[in-house]
């Protein structure tokens, strides 16, 4: 039963799911280099910080800091422009998150690098937890941490993906029924 119902969603959604809407545009967005309105806020930006460095001496901290915040500016936004990143009518850049392997640099690396730090972090700290849970005074290495214990931990925990994996197959990571206590409500 569960086969068959199975069976039935995948045709449903491959019925029903348009790949031509996977692929439509992206509603009217245009590189940063080429966009106008990207110009215009460029421009803008650089003409407030040319009005606040009119107000001190050239060779002024203030005026130097203005100068180099100038350049950073027009850094930035050369960037974006080279980057290839889509503006809007706003002219400012939007991320596309569709999916699209051309705009994968703009989501889907940092999503996957993201997910794959925030692992590696409850990784180290589920094995520092079950080592020190072994020890005399558990709750106490949990207030004052044993450094040299995290750091061992946190060396060989970039492994963390194939060190799961082992530990699924080998049925170490999941706890069975029976070692879960019950609330006796």
């Amino acid at each position: 039963m569960k086969k068959t119902f199975a069976l039935f969603c995948m045709i449903i959604l491959c019925t029903y799911i348009n790949p031509i809407n996977s692929l439509a545009d992206t509603a009217g967005l245009i590189k940063c280099g080429e966009s106008s309105a990207f110009t215009k806020r460029l421009n803008n930006s650089v003409k407030k910080l040319e009005a606040r460095l009119a107000k001190y001496d050239s060779n002024s901290p203030p005026a130097i800091a203005l100068q180099t915040q100038i350049q950073k500016t027009k850094l930035r936004f050369d960037k974006y422009a080279k980057s290839g990143l889509l503006c809007g009518t706003d002219g400012l850049p939007h991320l596309i998150a569709d999916g699209r392997w051309n705009h994968a640099g703009e989501f889907m690396i940092p999503g996957i690098l993201f997910l794959y730090i925030t692992g590696w972090i409850g990784w180290v700290g589920r094995g520092y937890l079950q080592n020190i849970s072994q020890t005399n005074k558990p709750t106490e290495k949990e207030i004052i941490l044993d450094v040299p214990l995290a750091l061992k931990h946190c060396l060989s925990g970039f492994i963390w993906p194939l060190a799961a994996i082992k530990e699924l197959t080998s049925g170490k990571l999941i706890a069975q029924n029976q070692d879960i206590p019950i609330s006796p409500r």
